[in-house]
């Protein structure tokens, strides 16, 4: 059996520690080459302790300091390299064989791009590379032979309940819909009136899944589940009006594909992160998660409902900007980094995100994506408009 050797991006964020659980149920089969990490080095440290990489990279310049300290002083022998061209490196190394691209938001995209273009086995969890440049991201896994496997839950049930030989068209797959499950978040049912008051602590207690403050956030105003749409889009070469988001409160059924005999197929599993991140390390085998079985019994009930589009305002968004296309959803996502940021550092309201995202979009004349540089370009001046927002927003209030 070959040894993987795998590049963690994100390894202190939940999805990189669920990496890291995995690989180390089976330490036969992968071996960890590098880690990263923003500036939790701490938590960085007790990781090189146990997986020993060759290389462990710090954005921040004073917690890599810190680091290789404490690194030196252990006698472990794990390289500390610091900054985003070091992300990169990591990420395309000629040692590596697979990358789990889990850095949150825009931070990703140059790492996770620089392991297509390597022709990497990418594990992607990053929603942002494909949100922001999913022709550039799919022309380059296409031209240089990557293997793209996707690790959120939505996507990887989809992926999963697809023909394995399909060839992306799916017409010709007899696929007649994507249906993308979400759950709902903390505030699904409750008065909408009462978002006005709902805090970043309420809104980061997700009722099904343990995951970062960003992402909790986003699940709340459902723009988790719109980028999930624009990420299928290129994921799976679905046209927008092929792509139905369902709410489904228990987050048992991970997402579905509805086929034109009438069949519907679905993965189901626990909602843990170990399941869809297995899959794509064992791929095509599948391997032991550490993820407790399923008790249908237990569940009892499945329910699902439509979105309700006045208490989540950022799904219609998003559609929106993958319908515009080009730098809309670059546009989109950054705005939606911004608001979401000033939401947690209590400087907006909650469904103040939303109007911030809506102003943006207007604000910014949406152009084409031929380069990376347009894209990040485009992601500069959203992040300056929406800024400039929420100052406005704050003077208002």
């Amino acid at each position: 059996m070959n040894v993987q050797s795998i590049t963690v991006l994100g390894a202190t964020g939940s999805i990189g520690m669920s990496t890291l659980d995995v690989i180390a149920r089976h330490p036969q089969r992968f071996r960890v080459h590098a880690l990263s990490a923003n500036r939790q080095w701490e938590r960085l440290y007790e990781q090189c302790r146990q997986f020993q990489p060759r290389y462990a990279v710090l954005l921040d310049e004073t917690a890599a300091e810190q680091l290789q300290a404490k690194l030196k002083l252990s006698g472990i022998d794990t390289q500390v390299l610091q900054g985003l061209a070091a992300l990169e490196q990591i990420a395309s190394e000629p040692g590596v064989d697979t990358v789990m691209a889990a850095i949150v938001g825009a931070a990703g995209l140059k790492p996770a791009l620089a392991a297509a273009r390597a022709g990497k086995r990418v594990l992607l969890a990053n929603k942002e590379a494909l949100v922001m440049s999913g022709q550039i991201f799919m022309q380059a896994v296409q031209d240089h032979g990557a293997t793209l496997l996707p690790i959120d839950s939505e996507h990887n049930a989809i992926f999963q309940s697809l023909p394995r030989d399909g060839n992306g068209d799916l017409r010709a797959m007899g696929v007649r819909r994507i249906l993308l499950t979400a759950s709902g978040g903390p505030f699904r049912s409750i008065p909408i009136d009462a978002l006005a008051q709902v805090t970043p602590t309420q809104a980061c207690a997700h009722p099904n899944w343990v995951m970062g403050r960003k992402i909790s956030v986003d699940s709340a105003t459902m723009m988790n589940k719109g980028l999930e749409v624009i990420e299928a889009h290129w994921l799976f070469n679905a046209p927008v009006d092929q792509i139905q988001v369902v709410i489904h409160p228990q987050s048992v059924i991970h997402s579905m594909v509805e086929y034109i005999d009438g069949s519907v197929i679905a993965q189901l599993g626990n909602p843990d992160m170990r399941t869809p991140i297995a899959y794509a390390l064992g791929f095509p085998e599948r391997i032991e998660s550490g993820v407790s079985a399923l008790d249908l019994f237990q569940v009892a009930r499945l329910d699902f409902e439509a979105p309700d589009a006045r208490r989540f305002p950022c799904i219609e968004l998003a559609y929106a900007a993958l319908r515009a296309g080009g730098t809309a959803p670059a546009v989109l996502n950054a705005a939606n980094e911004i608001a979401v940021a000033a939401f947690l550092d209590a400087q907006l309201p909650f469904q103040a995100i939303a109007s911030v995202i809506e102003h943006t979009l207007a604000a910014i004349p949406l152009g084409a994506v031929e380069t990376l540089e347009q894209v990040l370009g485009a992601d500069a001046a959203a992040r300056q408009i929406a800024q400039e927002q929420v100052v406005r927003s704050q003077a208002t209030c």
